[in-house]
């Protein structure tokens, strides 16, 4: 089922008045305080202000432009490199009232389609299907819609894309006499994490997030609620966390990660889990595929012993999330030909292959094109988990994750403007579940208070 626009319920008109009204308070408290985007350099070159997340992949970018793309184009980059949180409060801030501070912004799939309902956006779709170089067929068939509106337009293009699997110890599981079945279920996972928990000192069975935020703790949760057959909101936006469907896969999640998780699990998070993985100390690990690439790396002590399965399912064919950080050229910015070649090198297959000879095959940026799992040399250094990201994220359903109509599109997260906030206040709430500071139930009530909030204001009721 193709999900509705989150403009196209009721509530928009509310939402779009409060839009129009921050992005009026931005303007005045933002005005005149920096050089504009139309600035040039002290030589006259062009130069773009970029704004980016400081996730390895982005760093290893900043790191090449100077040298490639500035040295290609006389073009050159400004970048401010923020944390994941602080990266959406400036950005929003800027694009929300046009200021043009900067050209480019790495944004993802869930601020995407809202930005560009708002008009924040230039739309790429015609730059890039008239660039043959760029070759916008090549990005894969999820990714690409994810970025695009409701109008059908484009308004980012992908930096790399990623699914979630489950990583395995394959030594580990032997030697505790498991396999691991070709498409396991949460059921069957649960049973190997309590096999494997202390079959070695000081091993835990899986490491899954407990630390709160909507795109920590929520993200692994949101996949296990769908398969279980849960949804946050059903199809006329009534909030549905007291449904017993949520509550057995909030349960579920809840009690698998006390009984056989990580130590410290509400506080660990994506980073936390990929540490444990690689030293050893836990068996299994439900996360994101870009972590594969860290677990391969050279430099690994896991290098080689890394198994790979699709997203643990209950009631659903798949379960894998679907993620993207991309580049989004801001409509306010005076440099639009510019922030176009930028965005065309840091997404083009060129870039991809100027990352493999420079920094290694492990650390492209990979996860948006078909034909990075044809090119023989990332093959050779990432072919243990390459043809498993590719298929985790081809079987992405965004539009139908789960076994009911929806009202908004989203697989770990629901695309309104809304769930930023909502994910991370009920993730505070089912992190403490998880610490053991209140009980599950009394962690959903809390949970439905605060999305029946968000229904009244697309019900209106």
């Amino acid at each position: 089922m193709r999900a509705r626009s989150p403009g196209a319920v009721g509530g928009a008109g509310h939402r779009g008045r409060w839009l129009a009204a921050l992005a009026a308070a931005l303007s005045l408290t933002t005005a005149g305080c920096y050089r504009g985007a139309g600035d040039t350099g002290h030589d006259g070159l062009h130069t773009l202000n970029v704004l980016m997340v400081n996730n390895p992949q982005m760093v290893d970018l900043q790191r090449l432009t100077a040298e490639h793309f500035t040295k290609e184009t006389g073009i050159k980059v400004n970048f401010t490199v923020l944390p994941e949180d602080d990266l959406r409060d400036k950005m929003s801030q800027d694009f929300s009232s046009q200021a043009g501070q900067y050209d480019v912004a790495s944004l993802s799939n869930y601020e995407t389609p809202l930005y560009a309902r708002n008009g924040w956006l230039t739309p790429l779709g015609q730059l890039a299907g008239k660039d043959r170089e760029f070759d916008q067929k090549d990005l894969l068939a999820p990714v690409r819609s994810s970025l695009t509106a409701a109008d059908g337009e484009v308004y980012a293009e992908p930096f790399y894309g990623e699914s979630s699997f489950l990583m395995y110890r394959k030594d580990l599981l032997k030697a505790a006499g498991l396999t691991m079945p070709a498409r396991p279920t949460w059921t069957q996972v649960a049973a190997m994490a309590a096999k494997l928990d202390g079959s070695k000192p000081g091993l835990k069975g899986i490491c899954l997030r407990g630390q709160p935020g909507w795109g920590q703790l929520t993200a692994p949760l949101t996949t296990a609620v769908n398969t279980f057959g849960g949804t946050w909101f059903d199809k006329d936006w009534q909030a549905r966390l007291d449904a017993p469907e949520f509550a057995r896969a909030t349960r579920f999640y809840v009690g698998l990660v006390r009984a056989h998780g990580e130590p410290g699990a509400p506080q660990a998070g994506y980073t936390e889990c990929l540490n444990d993985m690689q030293q050893g100390k836990v068996a299994m690990w439900y996360d994101a595929t870009a972590g594969a690439g860290s677990l391969e790396s050279a430099d690994s002590p896991v290098a080689g012993r890394i198994g790979y399965a699709p997203a643990p399912v209950e009631r659903t064919g798949s379960a894998g999330w679907l993620y993207t950080w991309a580049w989004g050229i801001q409509k306010a910015s005076t440099h639009q030909k510019a922030a176009w070649e930028f965005v065309r090198w840091a997404s083009g297959k060129s870039y991809e292959r100027l990352v493999g000879r420079e920094l290694g095959w492990s650390r492209v940026p990979a996860g948006k094109r078909a034909s990075t799992y044809r090119d023989p040399d990332y093959l050779k250094e990432a072919g243990t988990f390459a043809a498993a990201t590719e298929r985790a994220i081809t079987s992405a359903r965004p539009d139908d994750p789960g076994v009911q109509p929806r009202p908004a599109p989203g697989i770990q997260f629901v695309d309104i403007p809304e769930f930023s906030d909502l994910g991370t206040k009920v993730s505070q709430e089912i992190s403490s579940a998880i610490a053991g500071k209140q009980s599950v139930d009394e962690a959903l009530r809390a949970g439905q208070r605060l999305a029946r909030e968000v229904s009244r204001a697309y019900t209106g009721r």
